[in-house]
């Protein structure tokens, strides 16, 4: 995995839009910045954090994905993966549904993942520092190089999604005491149903995460 290290940038995922349309997409690429001033959170929100926190956007091909992964679900499978890796190294980092990371009941960062074409491109933004009291922050101390390194290994190593849906299916029952938005209304997860595909049965309709 290619990965470019900026400074400062508007957007990594706007960032490595325009570098794939301007260079064509070859081989796994990321973009990793210091500083992001006008980042893309879920629902067209903003996800702007402090000089210090990760922001990261990857672009891989859904042929370099194993082959049983749902489409609609990469966010959960991109965030499970680098959820794992901090799991390895002492965080209690878990996996809000669909993939929102916490501690404990405080968020710290998201993924957001869209597909163009066959190639999927994937943004993570998770709080190092404190940013303010509303949001918490990544528990370990976060070795950049390292951590990315071993992340993108993980990623092409291709692990089976039902791998990582049988530990996922686990650590939702934590998302059961929190809500989720669907529709733009803030909803309850506490009877919500978790299906292998990655979605979840609630009120009486089938969800996908959609970010």
């Amino acid at each position: 995995m290619e990965i470019i290290y900026l400074k400062e940038v508007d957007s990594t995922h706007k960032y490595l839009k325009d570098y794939i349309k301007k260079n064509r997409y070859s081989k796994p690429i990321a973009v990793v910045a210091n500083i992001q001033t006008d980042g893309i959170g879920s629902r067209d929100n903003s996800w702007i954090g402090k000089d210090g926190n990760l922001f990261l956007s990857f672009a891989i091909d859904k042929n370099d994905l194993p082959h049983d992964l749902p489409m609609q679900s990469a966010s959960i499978y991109f965030s499970f993966i680098l959820k794992e890796l901090l799991c390895n190294y002492g965080s209690k980092v878990w996996l809000k549904w669909p993939n929102d990371f916490y501690i404990e009941d405080k968020k710290i960062g998201g993924t957001i993942t869209n597909l163009q074409g066959d190639i999927f491109l994937c943004g993570i933004g998770l709080n190092l520092i404190e940013v303010d009291s509303d949001f918490g922050y990544l528990d370990i101390k976060f070795d950049k190089n390292l951590y990315l390194n071993e992340y993108f290994e993980l990623l092409l190593k291709k692990i089976e999604w039902k791998h990582i849906f049988s530990k996922y299916s686990i650590e939702f029952d934590k998302s059961r005491d929190m809500k989720t938005t669907i529709d733009n209304e803030k909803i309850s997860l506490k009877d919500a149903k978790l299906n292998f595909d990655g979605s979840i049965f609630i009120n009486n309709k089938k969800v996908y995460s959609l970010r």
